[in-house]
């Protein structure tokens, strides 16, 4: 038997004993193809955490808005949206209002003459010394005579001072005037401080972009309103109004002296008054009547409103202010302005 012969008998015994000797070299190759798919959906997974990335800028969306509030800087500190307001400047002062972008307006120098006594008392620096003398109230005998004009010119006029800053409270608080005027929404404020003890000063005071100009708005209306003013929370309020911030002036828009009880209770507190009167509109004998409701408060001073005033071209206006000093008998001079 050949060589030949003999491979080909040992490989049929070999394939008989089961021994598949032409297909073993077939089946390895088939191992790599295999491997590879289990392989493939390894790296797969990878990609899968790129939609927690997509998820980041949804969520990051809310803050955005939020930090639109530190955008807005006053005093060098940034702060909260929800208490800081735009003030329209083009708008008051179309409404002939005092504004930083027109400080040499005559309305501007009507009340650099009007401030500067009340600022001297404020500071320690009249003919005598004044308790709270930085707490002023501006009220008037009765409604209409231009009393929150006065507040809201005044507070915008300290505030354009280099040493002062201002808080304008708006307390009167039956019937608010000043964030209409100045072309904003009711907010919470003064009565809300006083109703709920889990609301604090912080909460409803009112950032402007005029830089040194806050404002407390009167808040929600109150029946009881009068006892709330003459209460000790009130007291406690504006001792810290008071002293908390020694180069703050606080001025209080209140309600006319003769026709609610508010603006008495208020008066005791206050270190200055100035009480507006109309020129033309309001007599002696009411302005004498309305100061005798005044207790307690050291200092009175007078201002003349819409007063008639010769201009240059012949003709007389009505936008004039004048300033004086009042006393509980009545009127001494008062000096037009202008």
């Amino acid at each position: 038997m050949s060589i030949i012969e003999q491979a080909i008998e040992r490989m049929a015994h070999l394939k008989r004993a089961g021994v598949d000797i032409g297909e073993e070299p077939a089946a390895a190759p088939e191992a790599p193809p295999a491997a590879a798919p289990a392989v493939a959906p390894a790296p797969a997974p990878a990609p899968a955490p790129a939609p927690a990335p997509a998820a980041v800028p949804v969520a990051a969306v809310p803050p955005a808005g939020e930090a639109a509030a530190p955008v807005q800087v006053v005093g060098g500190a940034p702060i909260d949206s929800s208490r800081y307001v735009e003030l329209d400047l083009a708008r008051l002062d179309g409404m002939g209002l005092v504004v930083p972008s027109a400080p040499r307006s005559q309305i501007a120098e009507e009340f650099r003459v009007i401030k500067r006594p009340i600022l001297a008392n404020a500071h320690g620096k009249g003919a005598a010394p004044v308790d709270n003398g930085n707490l002023i109230m501006v009220t008037s005998s009765v409604p209409g005579e231009g009393k929150s004009f006065n507040s809201i010119n005044l507070a915008m006029s300290i505030a354009m001072e280099l040493d002062n800053r201002v808080l304008l409270v708006d307390a009167d608080v039956a019937r608010p005037s000043i964030l209409n005027l100045l072309g904003l929404p009711p907010a919470k404020g003064l009565m809300d401080v006083l109703l709920d003890e889990d609301v604090g000063l912080p909460d409803v005071l009112l950032r402007t972009n005029v830089e040194k100009l806050t404002l407390l708005p009167a808040g929600m209306p109150h029946k009881n309103a009068t006892e709330l003013l003459a209460s000790g929370a009130m007291r406690s309020l504006l001792v810290e109004l008071a002293h908390r911030y020694p180069d703050r002036i606080i001025i209080f828009d209140s309600p006319p002296l003769m026709v609610t009880t508010e603006a008495p209770v208020l008066a005791q507190s206050m270190g200055q008054l100035v009480m507006v009167v109309e020129a033309g509109r309001t007599t002696h004998a009411m302005v004498k009547q309305a100061l005798a409701k005044v207790q307690g408060c050291p200092v009175k001073m007078l201002v003349l409103n819409k007063a008639r005033y010769a201009r240059t071209d012949g003709y007389y206006g009505y936008y004039g202010y004048g300033y004086g000093y009042g006393s509980e008998t009545g009127y001494r001079d008062t000096a037009k302005a202008g």
